[in-house]
């Protein structure tokens, strides 16, 4: 089944429904939409030649022409590759060349107009007016239809294949496990499109509901305000990081989350008085979910009502869980010769389903190490507790050993960030001659604060053992994070030996 079908059915049954807004402005109807995802297929392959198979990119920042140009390429059987807007352009073109792309989409149409190995065209370029309304080709399930390349932390990233059966079980995931979709819905897309908000595009679709590119093209807390007075009913995805900053906008204006329905958070660590501070602000309109993208956004799911429960024993480790496994996976902890290992025991989270991934692009051995046992290993630390509600730790490659002892970075941020003059921290090791690694934590201090490493200090003494708490902090005016909001640890390592 073409993923694509969704869309030619939904403006077949509403094709006067708003479809997409330009920030305020209707900018499409369902209808309209049709006709121009058609017209568009139609350049695609008799200007351009694009056929099934082939490999479209898009290198630009969220417009309304993504949505449409996007399914332009699934309705001829093409596979979409998105590139990250924030890339360098020389980043970008080796994301191309790997991915043998045929065409890359982009804003002006000019930004590689010096490699004439890459053929380039504008988002908005479409002669063809009118053609004839057709459904989307059929395609087999297992047919690639998004190339999605990681963020390429410990190397070259590595091209994610997605095939329209895994686009369709994580939308069905989606819709059982996070939230379901309702046409007087407006998705705002003030993430990347690149990346998750882009994929989270399907289901709404499906239902008739309204997608909303921001006139900012991201994430501006103010423009997010607005629209919920103006269009009510929104609903985004955001990472933790982007959470923080629209808690902190709201309520020094007093907003209360009117006109917000559902807020998706995740791609990063949310900690305990962040998701505190945000429950006590907006109520329980926050869900939790925990992926990547080898299964993209389908690891787990912590329902609204959970997040915002407080009547269970345990509510308060459930809370700081990433919830329980969604519908279409299992789920389990290995340890290190692979054995599974009981609820309380920390190891490698896995899992298996109909959302992983194909493997990764011309790359055979990285496949093959990734999905070693028929299990998909996401290279994060966890555990599960006797009720299925998974625990992260960290990152494996952030676990800090001090005196050959592991030390979880995740653990000593929570704590940090309990003090009210910490905005945002990151917890990294450093080398050290006699240890192996110290703990070292940036830390960007709340705004108008004044603390010194002696009071955080003396904070960590009182919180948790002394081999854990940082042995050196260095205060910064902000982390460096990728365009997703995920904090970029890896940089910081890089300071630390330079």
């Amino acid at each position: 089944m073409n993923i694509a079908i969704w869309l030619h059915q939904t403006a077949l049954s509403w094709p006067d429904s708003p479809a997409v807004y330009d920030g305020d402005r209707l900018y499409q109807t369902y209808g309209a939409l049709h006709q121009a995802v058609c017209n568009r297929a139609r350049h695609l392959a008799e200007h351009h030649g694009i056929r099934r198979g082939d490999r479209v990119a898009f290198f630009s920042q969220n417009l309304p022409a993504y949505i449409e140009a996007m399914h332009a390429c699934w309705w001829i059987g093409a596979i979409v590759v998105p590139v990250n807007y924030k890339l360098h352009p020389r980043e970008a073109q080796w994301i191309i060349e790997n991915a043998e792309a045929k065409l890359v989409l982009t804003q002006t149409g000019d930004v590689f107009a010096d490699i004439p190995a890459i053929r380039e065209a504008r988002l908005d370029d479409v002669p063809f007016q009118d053609t004839p309304l057709s459904a989307p080709l059929g395609v087999d399930d297992q047919d690639l239809a998004w190339l999605f390349y990681t963020s390429g932390t410990t190397g070259r990233p590595k091209g994610v294949m997605l095939s329209h059966d895994n686009l369709r079980h994580m939308t069905l995931c989606y819709a059982l496990d996070v939230d379901a979709s309702y046409r007087e819905d407006h998705v705002l897309y003030a993430a990347p499109m690149s990346h998750g908000a882009g994929l989270y595009m399907f289901a709404p679709i499906r239902a008739g509901a309204a997608h909303v590119v921001p006139a900012s093209r991201g994430f501006n807390c103010e423009e997010i305000i607005s629209l919920a007075g103006t269009r009510g009913n929104l609903v985004f995805f955001a990472a933790p990081t982007m959470v923080k900053r629209l808690i902190a906008a709201a309520r020094e204006r007093g907003y209360r989350g009117e006109g917000i329905r559902t807020v998706i958070y995740g791609g990063g660590p949310m900690y305990a008085s962040d998701i505190d501070e945000a429950l006590e602000t907006f109520g329980p309109r926050f869900v939790q979910i925990y992926g990547q993208g080898e299964s993209p956004m389908t690891i787990s799911a912590l329902s609204r009502d959970l997040v915002a429960d407080e009547t269970h024993p345990r509510w308060r480790l459930r809370r700081a869980s990433v919830g329980v496994a969604q519908s279409c996976v299992t789920l389990c902890i290995l340890g290190p010769e692979g054995e599974e290992l009981p609820p309380g025991q920390t190891g490698e989270i896995c899992l298996r389903g109909p959302t992983v991934m194909q493997g990764y692009w011309r790359n055979a051995e990285a496949s093959a190490e990734t999905l070693r046992g028929g299990w998909l290993h996401t290279g994060d630390l966890g555990h599960l507790d006797e009720d299925g509600f998974l625990y992260l730790t960290d990152r494996s490659k952030d676990v800090i050993i001090s005196g050959g002892t592991n030390i979880y970075p995740r653990e000593v941020e929570e704590v940090l960030l309990r003090h009210p003059a910490v905005f945002e921290v990151a917890v990294i090791g450093e080398p050290e001659p006699e240890w192996g690694e110290q703990v070292v934590a940036y830390v960007v201090r709340a705004e108008g604060a004044q603390v010194k490493e002696a009071e955080l200090d003396s904070f960590c003494r009182q919180n948790i053992a002394s081999f854990k708490k940082p042995k050196r902090y260095v205060f910064v005016s902000s982390l460096p994070k990728n365009s997703y909001g995920k904090i970029l640890k890896t940089e910081l390592r890089n300071t630390v030996l330079t």
